[in-house]
């Protein structure tokens, strides 16, 4: 079974998504391509890339080295480029994979010069609708409240997701931005999940809370089953698309076997949100805390 999350245009996503281009496989190469065919068969069923990373067109032979069904499995990009070069921008990377892509994202609000986000958006609506994009949803990356709301003044495609760095630690900080999510039925795509298991110094509250519902995972259903997967069930009981990577096959077979757990209990899922509330903790700054302070809590407790 393969956890899907139904978007605001009807479509449904796989929750548990394998990034091609970080931890160590931008521009990899063959590495990135016999990685990508390897978690296609284990049973990924997306893969997120972007220009950025120069895996694009890895990811379109990973597919046909993995003898995958191109519909099966659902391909992110993101162009980072103008408005004014977005056109061959997309159409590059149509190229590049061999396909359209099943979503493309604006890679950050600080891609469009400022005040050309909502431009940007308009341009990304017009090939949808002349048929270079034919039949993608169309989404954001690490936008702010600020950013949402300058391309929901002008948008007749909503976005359908917002790719983010997410997990218990940011909650916090990211309540005006899921507020604003969840009016316009806009789904979060998490990148770094783990990040308060691989990031964190120690990793804070939340540590002894996923060890011991880790634990209790494991017996019931008779095998090993670890924090980080516990993480990331959350993650995508939560309602989010969980990125995440690795080429470590062990890693992989673990991402893949997030599909078929059992659900974590209401009481489970409540736990680890209030741990991970005690405290603020993010990974990437660059963009997300420009004008939109983060929380005054402490790294730690």
């Amino acid at each position: 079974m393969v956890r899907n999350i139904k978007l605001n245009d009807g479509k449904s996503i796989p929750a548990v998504a394998w990034g091609n281009g970080t931890g160590g496989l931008s521009a990899a190469g063959k590495k990135a391509v016999d990685t990508g065919a390897l978690a296609l068969r284990e049973g990924i069923r997306h893969i997120d890339t972007a220009q950025s990373y120069r895996t694009e067109e890895e990811t379109g032979l990973a597919i046909k080295a993995a003898g995958a069904d191109r519909k099966a499995v659902w391909v992110t990009t993101k162009p980072p480029t103008t408005p004014e070069g977005i056109k061959s921008s997309v159409t590059d990377s149509i190229s590049r994979l061999g396909f359209i892509p099943d979503l493309l994202l604006i890679h950050s609000p600080f891609v469009p010069a400022q005040g050309k986000i909502a431009v940007f958006w308009q341009i990304l609506e017009s090939l949808v609708e002349d048929g270079t994009l034919k039949g993608a949803s169309l989404g954001v990356s690490n936008f702010r409240p600020q950013d949402l709301e300058e391309v929901l003044k002008v948008a007749k495609i909503k976005p359908a997701v917002n790719q983010l760095e997410y997990h218990p630690y940011v909650l916090n900080h990211l309540d005006p931005v899921l507020a604003i999510q969840a009016k316009h039925g806009i789904v979060s795509e998490s990148y770094g999940p783990l990040t308060p298991l691989l990031r964190h110094p120690t990793g804070g509250p939340l540590k002894p809370v996923l060890q011991r519902i880790a634990e209790r995972l494991s017996k019931d259903t008779g095998k090993p089953v670890d924090d980080a997967t516990v993480l990331l069930l959350w993650t995508v009981q939560k309602g989010v698309v969980a990125v995440t990577t690795s080429g470590n096959p062990d890693n992989i077979k673990k991402l893949v076997e997030v599909d078929s757990l059992p659900d974590l209990t209401d009481a489970e899922l409540k736990e680890i949100e209030e741990a991970g509330r005690k405290i603020h903790f993010r990974h990437y700054k660059e963009h997300m805390t420009k004008d939109f302070p983060e929380p005054d809590l402490p790294q730690d407790v």
